[in-house]
């Protein structure tokens, strides 16, 4: 009987990461750049190789999990499917309107404008109809008006169509009938109606996440149809599951209609793999970071698990990266909590008008790419800083799949930040270095400092081609003496796709004072948002390991937002309003004394996988390893001769101190003068600060 393997598959920006791991735990990797024209390409080619490499049986994949970047750069880029949206008469400028906050240097832009609508007028339609906050029909639908809309629909000819009528959570019937008689005009065309994708009052939102779940869907369905076609020509028979945002994936057959979903699919797979270091280690507070080509990302897990949001925000802007409410189109769907900085190792370093050095959020991406690829960029990058300063090998970069070319990374830096600023090549590379640290500080700041935690009682893990890089650098900005880089640290997103459960969650308005909600009526109302979640999920009745968690959102009486509470049974439901005022204390540090009601009913469900082991093959060697020598440079300390080792050859009880630099076959660890570092037992580097 052959061994069961496990495939993993992140789509970046920049780079194209695949895992597979086999039943024993060994791993085996792939990393190349992404093909932007289409993405299914590089996954598919680098699947091959690992195939290969493993010399084993596509046959013995039992389990394949993708993350794609596809939503986020369709949204973002509002490069989506061509949409139409439906909507109550009177509400058609419900999108134009929107909402939005003017932050960082736009407070002070006396020719501020707006973001432009996320749909033009004419793509817009109004229904007659209206129905009140609670359900209750005010105005049944006009058939000549109806009939008008799907008229003017043909005639627009959009590829799906978004229907978000008023309160049509509490009554979502008069959306089904416009939907039928799309359907009936039209076969073809993808409708997506609000009360299915997000069954939740505040108009704005529901609209927004309808909007974008219509534009991605069609593409999403396609990509995917064209990934399985060349996962089964390469003989790969076990089922594709989608990365999620919230940490989970989903089958494939479901994620087109949930495909907003996966917006934050690859930072949310890299949160999940610090989750299970942090188990392994029995660290109960650790910062996440991953740095890769494009982005940088932060997360916390605390006692094992991460804080999961339950609205996204796409688009906008924040003087700390993080896509702050108010700037952007809000996306209802539940993400683990994250910080994001336009800061990679294709970020463009470039002067502003004042002459002063910045770095990002513009990327070279994977076309051209940095200059030192030889692909015909033009621009410096942080790639391009990093290796003017000797931390990277230019031939093994990416495990030796392609040189880099130094004299073109110089000739960058020098000709747009060196010779400007009237420095040298190697102080503007450094200047470039500490600049991107500083934004990517930003993005810890923002998920420790502003969420009233402690950095310094945190452990970095540092995930990503790059992050490793950085990382040491990022943890003396807030005095974190400990930092662990894991084995294949470079591909570690992909590697936590591969031990994330099958999830759904679904949720749905219910206004009710907390003392009015029985515990008979609480669960009638369970039953039913389960049966939603279960048919996001796409699961049968009855399937073995499902795990129920339900949620009811809660808050004071007069307030607009919301705080979530586990219901541990139906017979509790006396308790959550205690609970809920505790839970209000330790976040906002105010006791009110208020009453509670309660806002919404949630459901989440979970499947547990079998997850691969955490092993290495490295044997314990206890012994230094074998060190070559290279200049670096290091801030005021210049240029230094540094060690360079081959993590390969670095075995568990190995230790040494810095300056050195270890490479890997997927990343490169950059070990600074005042630190050392030693490897542990599961192969893992830990870099501690001496003294």
């Amino acid at each position: 009987m052959s061994e069961s393997c496990v495939l993993g598959a992140d789509i970046g920006g920049t780079f194209t990461d695949v895992v597979l791991t086999r039943g024993d735990g060994r791993l085996h990797v792939a990393k190349q750049l992404t093909s932007p024209d289409a993405p299914e390409r590089s996954v598919l080619e680098a699947v091959e190789r690992v195939i290969a490499e493993a010399g084993i049986e596509p046959t013995s994949i039992t389990r394949v999990v993708h993350g794609t970047t596809l939503a986020t750069n369709a949204v973002i880029e509002r490069k989506g499917a061509r949409v139409a949206f439906v909507t109550t008469e009177g509400f058609g400028d419900l999108l134009r309107i929107g909402r939005e906050a003017r932050v960082e240097d736009d407070r002070y832009d006396l020719h501020f404008e707006p973001t432009p609508a996320p749909l033009e007028r004419a793509a817009i339609f109004e229904v007659a109809e209206r129905v009140a906050a609670d359900g209750s029909i005010l105005k049944p639908i006009d058939p000549t008006s109806l009939a008008s809309v799907v008229d003017g629909i043909r005639a627009f000819a959009p590829e799906a169509v978004a229907i978000c009528l008023l309160h049509a959570y509490a009554h979502p019937e008069h959306e089904a009938r416009i939907e039928t008689a799309l359907r009936e005009a039209m076969p073809d065309l993808v409708v997506v109606p609000s009360s299915r994708v997000h069954p939740e009052m505040r108009e704005f939102d529901r609209a927004s996440t309808t909007l974008f779940t219509a534009e991605v869907a069609p593409l999403m369905a396609s990509y995917l149809a064209r990934l399985e076609a060349g996962l089964d020509g390469l003989g790969i028979r076990a089922p594709l599951q989608i990365m999620e945002s919230s940490g989970g994936v989903m089958a494939a057959a479901v994620a087109a209609e949930r495909a907003v979903a996966t917006l934050e699919s690859g930072g949310a797979a890299g949160v999940m793999a610090a989750a299970r270091f942090a188990g392994f280690y029995e660290k109960a507070q650790v910062i996440s970071f991953d740095m890769g080509g494009t982005t940088a990302k932060a997360g916390v897990v605390r006692d094992g698990r991460p804080a999961v949001a339950r609205e996204l925000h796409v688009g906008g802007r924040g003087s700390f990266g993080g896509r702050r409410a108010g700037t952007g189109m809000p996306i209802k769907t539940p993400t683990i909590d994250l910080a994001e900085v336009g800061a990679g190792g294709g970020s463009i370093a470039w002067l502003d008008p004042e002459g002063v050095l910045r770095v990002g959020p513009q990327s070279a991406g994977a076309s051209p790419g940095p200059a030192c690829y030889a692909q015909g960029g033009l621009e410096p990058t942080v790639t391009d800083a990093n290796l003017a300063l000797g931390y990277l090998s230019p031939e093994n970069f990416a495990g030796g799949r392609f040189d880099l070319d130094p004299a073109a990374s110089r000739r960058a830096i020098r000709e747009r930040i060196a010779e400007p600023l009237g420095v040298s090549v190697e102080r503007a590379a450094w200047a470039i270095h500490e600049a991107a640290n500083a934004n990517m500080a930003s993005a810890i700041h923002v998920v420790t400092v502003q969420r009233g935690l402690d950095p310094r009682e945190h452990t970095l893990v540092a995930f990503g081609g790059a992050g490793p890089m950085h990382i040491v650098g990022i943890a003396r900005e807030f005095g974190i003496g400990q930092v662990i880089v894991p084995p294949q640290a470079g591909v570690a997103s992909a590697i936590g796709m591969q031990s994330t459960d099958l999830t759904a969650e679904h949720g749905v308005t219910h206004l009710v004072a907390s003392d009015a909600l029985s515990a008979e009526e609480a669960a009638s109302r369970f039953a039913e948002v389960e049966a939603a979640a279960r048919r996001k999920m796409g699961v049968v009745e009855r399937t073995p390991g499902l795990r129920v968690e339900r949620f009811l959102d809660a808050r004071f009486v007069g307030q607009a937002h919301e705080v979530s509470i586990p219901l541990e049974s139906f017979d509790s439901i006396d308790e959550v309003p205690q609970r809920f005022r505790a839970r209000y204390a330790e976040l906002y540090g105010v006791a009110p004394t208020g009453r509670v009601e309660f806002a919404a009913l949630r459901v989440r469900l979970r499947v547990p996988v079998d997850r691969p082991p955490l092993t290495d093959e490295a044997k314990p060697s206890g012994e230094a390893p074998p060190v070559a020598e290279r200049e670096a440079w290091f801030g005021a300390e210049g240029a230094v001769p540094v060690g360079v080792v081959r993590r390969s050859a670095f075995g568990p009880g190995a230790a040494l101190e810095g300056p050195v630099i270890v490479e890997g076959p997927v990343e490169t660890t950059v070990v600074p003068p005042g630190w050392s570092v030693h490897v542990d037992p599961a192969g893992s580097l830990v870099i501690e600060r001496e003294g």
